[in-house]
């Protein structure tokens, strides 16, 4: 057991096949089968993988956000490499692929149920889903063209000027808190939309 847990990558494989072992029990104990020819299951398995894409990127928005950002003043000089070069890339890495995947996820999603255009255009009957929707396309564009391009600057990814590595860091900074501060609304309202929270 513990081989599984000192691999990521067994890990992850795990949980897939734990989830494929509950799935044969739910069938077996409700004959409630996945039908792959349903619509409604592929659907389902879209706004799955858009909330296990969403919980990533906003799980690490979260931890920029509310850990490492505040934890950076704290660590000595000599120990902020590791954070920089070791664990912020990675991090970050996962961080914009989370983000592709969410906001690709949630579009196929929509287009899938039928209500794409009309979240976007925020018609009636729409509306907490399309202003969800449209703050998580900004969120995703801060993370691409914003935030990204000024980690690299501010990690050393992309080589600067001292002075233009702060202001990178300090714009990277402000961004992440403007997304913070974007996904309390947004996930307020891609809950509301059929719960009726607005």
């Amino acid at each position: 057991m513990g081989a599984i847990f000192q691999s990521l990558g067994r890990t992850v494989s795990a949980g897939v096949v734990l989830l494929i072992i509950f799935i044969v029990i739910v069938g077996w104990g409700t004959g409630a089968w996945i039908r792959l020819a349903d619509h409604a299951w592929w659907a389902f398995f879209f706004r799955w993988l858009h909330v296990l894409s969403g919980v990533m990127w906003i799980g690490l928005l979260w931890y920029f956000n509310f850990v490492q950002i505040p934890s950076m003043p704290k660590i000595p000089d000599e120990q902020k490499p590791a954070v920089g070069k070791v664990i912020a890339p990675a991090a970050l890495f996962w961080f914009r692929w989370a983000a592709m995947a969410t906001i690709i996820t949630g579009l196929i999603l929509g287009g899938m149920n039928g209500y794409l255009v009309q979240a976007l255009s925020l018609q009636k009957g729409y509306h907490a889903i399309g202003l969800g929707m449209w703050l998580g396309a900004i969120m995703w564009f801060n993370v691409w063209f914003i935030i990204w391009p000024n980690q690299k600057k501010a990690l050393g990814i992309v080589q600067v000027g001292a002075e233009e590595k702060a202001a990178a860091a300090r714009m990277a900074m402000l961004t992440s808190r403007f997304n913070t501060m974007l996904s309390v609304p947004m996930l307020y309202a891609m809950v509301a939309q059929q719960n009726g929270g607005l």
